[in-house]
C-alpha cells in the first residue's frame, strides 16, 4: 500500500515548524519524504479547511497528522473524509482558545500579517464535527502541556488509542520516539 502522509501544522506556524522537520527528517530516513505534504495553512479557518479538502480529493490512502490547531483541523477531515489521524495535542476547542487573539497578527513562520475576527471563531465553531469515531485516531498529548488542557483531549477521544506522555510540553519532545509508530497505525486501520 503506498500512503501518504498530510501534516498539519498548528496556529502561528508553518512548515518548518520542528514537528513538521523532524517528520520529514524521519520519512525521509525511511525512503518516503516524497509521500509527505506540510502545506501553509491560511491563517482563516475556513480557507484553511477548503485548501485541505482540496488536497484531499486525490483517493489515496492518507494519515492525517496534525499538531495542535492543525489537528482540530485534521479531526475535521478525518470525520469527513474516513481517514485515520494522529493527533498531537490537539486544539479541542480552538474557537475558545483563540478568542484571546483576535485582532492584528503576525506569523513568524511566514512574516504574512493577517487579522483575526469573531467570524473566524464562529468558522471554527462550525466545523466541529457532531460525532466522533474513536477508532480513526491516535492521540499524543504531553500532561505538562501549559497550552491546552492534554486532559480535555483524553476525554474528547475517548475510546480513541492514546499516548500520554508524563512531563512533555506543547512542543511535544517526545514525538521523535512515535514516529516509527506511524505507518503501523495507519495500514492497521486500511486493513479493517
Amino acid at each position: 500500500m503506498s500512503l501518504r502522509y498530510l501534516y498539519l501544522h498548528g496556529f502561528q506556524s508553518g512548515p518548518q515548524s520542528l514537528k513538521a522537520r523532524e517528520t520529514q527528517t524521519y520519512l525521509e530516513r525511511q525512503g518516503c519524504a516524497a509521500a509527505l505534504s506540510c502545506p501553509q495553512l491560511s491563517p482563516y479557518p475556513a480557507q484553511a479547511l477548503a485548501q485541505l479538502d482540496a488536497l484531499l480529493q486525490q483517493q489515496q490512502p492518507t494519515l492525517l497528522i496534525g499538531s495542535s490547531l492543525g489537528g482540530f483541523y485534521a479531526t475535521c477531515l478525518s470525520e469527513r473524509h474516513q481517514l485515520p489521524a494522529v493527533l498531537i495535542n490537539p486544539a479541542i476547542w480552538p474557537e475558545r482558545s483563540l478568542a484571546n487573539f483576535l485582532g492584528p497578527l503576525h506569523n513568524p513562520y511566514t512574516g504574512e500579517d493577517y487579522q483575526l475576527g469573531t467570524q473566524h471563531m464562529a468558522e471554527l465553531a462550525a466545523m466541529r464535527p457532531a460525532t466522533l469515531h474513536p477508532r480513526r485516531y491516535w492521540l499524543i498529548v504531553g500532561s505538562a502541556d501549559g497550552v491546552l488542557d492534554w486532559r480535555d483531549a483524553v476525554r474528547h477521544y475517548a475510546g480513541a488509542r492514546q499516548t500520554v506522555l508524563n512531563g512533555d510540553d506543547h512542543r511535544l519532545q517526545g514525538w521523535p520516539q512515535q514516529l516509527p509508530h506511524l505507518t503501523a497505525f495507519a495500514r492497521d486501520y486500511y486493513r479493517t
